[in-house]
């Protein structure tokens, strides 16, 4: 297994270990973000997790430990599993250009709370606004409402992840999403890195990902745990 591929089996792991090292916290070898960031752990050694999931859950709520394969071992009297999200990760193959009609704006702090209530919108539950920290976010507005977004989340030396995409109800289905996830794909090469992202099982919009030239490698699951 070579470098990349190393990373790509850990991606929480060696993000924070490079590129997002600021926002670590690290447990005996058992390495999350600090939570106000990013609710995301990982680790190697599962005899470990049990452990640093108490700690963790000190200062989180709810969090997850992420992992290709390997299943945590968690404290019961303490810790509960309340799902196992079964993912993929999907890595570009073939770069297709799009052509881009609509403006599509580099969006700055003055935008954080916009961009927060947008994905909680959508998508409740997990999103911390300082996650804007971890990357570059890019919007369309419309009426000068920003309906679109897509953001840039995990990233290492060698790749980074294009994450928060969403778009607000009323303006579904006008490839928006599709163009902004190509136009964040077009800036992460031009930084010579590897385009990822990761998504569900099933999801709908896997189908678009793949027309986008991104293709399934891998599994990549999400054990979402609470205090007891």
């Amino acid at each position: 297994m070579n470098k990349l591929e190393d990373k790509l089996a850990n991606p929480v792991w060696y993000s924070l270990n490079e590129t997002h090292n600021k926002f670590l916290i690290n447990y005996d070898g058992v390495q999350f973000y600090k939570p106000n960031v990013c609710v995301f752990g990982a680790f190697f050694d599962a005899t470990k997790t049990a452990k640093a999931l108490n700690a963790y859950s000190k200062i989180a709520e709810r969090f997850f430990l992420v992992s290709e394969n390997e299943t945590p071992i968690i404290d019961t009297n303490t810790i509960v599993l309340e799902r196992k999200i079964d993912g993929c990760q999907m890595v570009l193959e073939n770069f297709i250009d799009i052509k881009i009609t609509e403006s599509i704006v580099l969006l700055t702090e003055k935008h954080i709370d916009e961009v927060y209530d947008l994905i909680w919108l959508v998508m409740p539950g997990f999103y911390q606004k300082k996650g804007f920290e971890m990357g570059k976010y890019f919007g369309i507005f419309k009426d000068n409402k920003l309906v679109a977004i897509t953001g840039q989340r995990m990233q290492t030396d060698h790749f980074i992840e294009v994450s928060g995409v969403v778009t607000h109800p009323d303006y579904t289905r006008k490839g928006l999403a599709k163009q902004l996830i190509t136009h964040t794909t077009k800036a992460i090469i031009k930084e010579n890195k590897l385009p990822i992202l990761h998504t569900n099982k099933g999801n709908a919009a896997i189908p678009l990902y793949k027309k986008l030239g991104y293709k399934i490698t891998r599994d990549m699951n999400w054990w979402l745990y609470s205090k007891k």
